[in-house]
């Protein structure tokens, strides 16, 4: 996809942006506003774009504010572009509607991406693992949770991902990053360059890595970032201290001392810590029973696991994503849930 051209002739590119509960704010906000500037910074409508629910209603982002959007899903206008901003709740609110609505506008052409944990919405829909769309990007915390439910799938570890008519994207900085990208792709590099430059920002190439996760050698890989990316490659058989010391080169007292001096915690000790965080993200992200959950974590029984998570986090795996999607649950619909909770007039009279 070196450059693209709008569907319809002589109309401007309109980009769909499909916005689901805790969608991420700073990823919305830096994509729009990269259309805005190069509308502005032209003097010309290069760029149409639109805020879409699947109700029409607001929706609330994952910092908790409610954003207005313009219309909902089967109301939306055709467009060249469809990018979907998912966050917290990747499958959880990911309507037969919504996947029909992305398949269909693939089928007939459109670019359709996801954004920040978006690909789950995509990999639902059946628009990634077939022949030449199998790879794919998405936030780097949620990877071990797409692993486990889409094992198939190759997830890239890099900012962004344009492959034909499908892009992928981790979320945050890196939306602006694609965004310039797709602006480049259909009116040059010049009006992306200067879209870059208003928003003090210097645009990186789509490899550019989320994070060093260790897994590539160079002098920026420190012997700490290794461990710990070691560690977390090896989350559900946790390797012995021997095989850790083994993998990176070095012998167990090395080993143990790195541990020590970075960390203040054996290599044993960090390596619990590193899967309790991992079985954290899987709570947070997905619906994995706890069981699975202790599995995929490398905790032979979920007895032991909830016991560890709660000495590490104050509350047991189930506790916690109680209260979390309680949370979240809360926030849908506070009107409705308002009258709901309030007493009615005849109420002090029963």
């Amino acid at each position: 996809m070196d450059s693209l051209e709008a569907s319809n002739s002589g109309a401007p590119p309109r980009f769909n942006f499909l916005l689901q509960p805790e969608f991420p704010l700073n990823a919305l906000i830096l994509a729009s506003d990269a259309l805005r500037i190069a509308n502005q910074n032209s003097g010309r409508q290069l760029f149409d774009w639109s805020f879409i629910s699947e109700s029409g209603e607001p929706v609330r982002a994952s910092n908790g504010m409610w954003f207005d959007v313009d219309s909902a899903i089967q109301d939306m206008p055709v467009a060249d572009v469809y990018l979907l901003f998912e966050g917290n709740l990747p499958t959880q609110r990911n309507s037969q509607r919504l996947l029909g609505h992305l398949r269909a506008a693939a089928r007939f052409g459109a670019i359709v991406g996801g954004v920040d944990t978006g690909a789950f919405a995509l990999a639902q829909a059946g628009l990634v693992g077939g022949s030449g769309n199998n790879e794919l990007v998405l936030h780097w915390e949620a990877v071990p949770a797409f692993q486990e439910r889409f094992p198939t799938a190759t997830l890239k570890n890099q900012i962004y991902l344009i492959n034909d008519n499908q892009v992928h994207c981790a979320g945050g900085v890196a939306t602006l990053d694609m965004v310039l990208d797709l602006i480049a792709r259909f009116n040059g590099d010049a009006l992306a360059n200067e879209v870059a430059n208003a928003l003090v920002h210097s645009r990186r190439e789509p490899m550019a890595q989320q994070r060093d996760d260790g897994q590539l050698e160079s002098e920026q890989n420190s012997p700490s970032e290794r461990i710990v990316s070691l560690m977390e490659r090896n989350l559900d058989f946790p390797l012995g201290l021997n095989e850790l010391a083994s993998e990176l080169g070095l012998s167990q007292r090395s080993l143990s001392r790195l541990c020590k001096r970075t960390f203040g915690e054996s290599p044993m000790r960090l390596y619990l810590h590193v899967r309790l965080q991992a079985a954290r993200n899987f709570l947070f992200y997905e619906e994995f029973s706890i069981k699975d959950v202790a599995i995929a974590c490398g905790f032979s029984y979920p007895a032991v696991f909830s016991r560890v998570f709660k000495a590490q986090f104050g509350q047991t795996p189930r506790a916690f994503r109680a209260a979390l999607r309680e949370s979240q649950s809360l926030a849908m619909r506070p009107e409705i849930r308002r009258l709901i909770s309030a007493p009615t007039a005849g109420s002090r009279f029963a």
